[in-house]
């Protein structure tokens, strides 16, 4: 008899589902108030004015308006510049 070789080749056969993150909105959009801007894992970018994050760390826009990314105390931020009415 030959040694045996542990077995089966099926060893690899797993991966995660996707996970669809990433800016769902960039800079200089039109959104709603309630659209997502972003889906993170943790806060790489934080809310800025007009914007909330959600339980899962995603970002929204609390305001109808246009989409503006920008910088504040060396953190990325993400802001609505709401729609003159």
């Amino acid at each position: 008899m030959g040694r045996s070789r542990g077995g089966s080749g099926a060893k690899n056969g797993r991966d995660s589902n996707p996970k669809h993150l990433g800016v769902k909105k960039f800079a200089g959009e039109v959104v709603t108030a309630g659209s997502i801007i972003l889906k993170q894992r943790g806060t790489k970018v934080h809310p800025g004015d007009n914007v909330m994050k959600a339980k899962d760390d995603s970002l929204f826009a609390v305001v109808d308006g246009t989409v503006v990314f920008g910088e504040r105390k060396n953190r990325k931020i993400v802001s609505v510049s709401p729609v003159e009415a």
